[in-house]
């Protein structure tokens, strides 16, 4: 027992100054030392956006057609030729320009438009709508739009509805030829007819 307390004694000397941790290792170098660290938790949470981000899908075979957009609300406010002025270029939706992917060629309004996924641009007006395909992806509202990469654009004829859309909605109704992009908010309805190319 003496002599385990002359090594105690010797190593505390040896020791000197140091932490404690640094201690207890040199009287039993074999010991694991804990070392606690604090650590402060934060929860990152997302902010809710005013529009909600929705998908319109069609898939008949190995035809897939996708419409990814904002979705923003009527509000009890006049939308078209008011909030969205008429003749104004429209990223056809709300946040992100709204993209539009087809696995298969198609003839979009008429027009041959190839395989792939565009950004979808309208010009609203109170008798026509001008629909764009624009090749430049990933762009925020209008505001980097470049006409020079447009891919097609067609001119459609808008109709009024019976109902009130609440939300912006973009869906895809079956016909015997393909299938109409419907656009509808409030109570203008806008179908592009799309033909599936053979």
């Amino acid at each position: 027992m003496k002599a385990f307390f002359c090594v105690l004694a010797c190593a505390l000397l040896l020791c000197g100054s140091q932490p404690l941790a640094a201690q207890i290792s040199a009287i039993e170098p074999k010991a694991k030392t804990a070392v606690l660290t604090t650590t402060t938790d934060s929860v990152v949470t997302p902010r809710p956006r005013t529009s909600a981000v929705a998908i319109a899908q069609y898939k008949s075979g190995d035809m897939y057609m996708r419409a990814v957009y904002g979705q923003p609300l009527r509000r009890g406010r006049e939308v078209f030729g008011v909030l969205q002025p008429y003749g104004q270029l429209w990223r056809t939706g709300a946040n992100e320009a709204t993209e539009v992917t087809f696995t298969r060629d198609v003839r979009f309004g008429g027009k041959l438009l190839r395989a792939g996924t565009y950004t979808l641009f309208t010009v609203p007006d109170s008798t026509k709508w001008t629909v764009i395909c624009n090749g430049d992806l990933g762009q925020w509202g209008a505001f980097s739009y470049n006409a020079a990469k447009n891919v097609l654009t067609v001119d459609v004829a808008p109709t009024t509805t019976r109902e009130i859309y609440e939300a912006f909605t973009i869906r895809f109704d079956e016909t015997k030829t393909g299938a109409d992009m419907v656009l509808l908010w409030d109570k203008t309805r806008v179908a592009v007819p799309i033909t599936f190319e053979k």
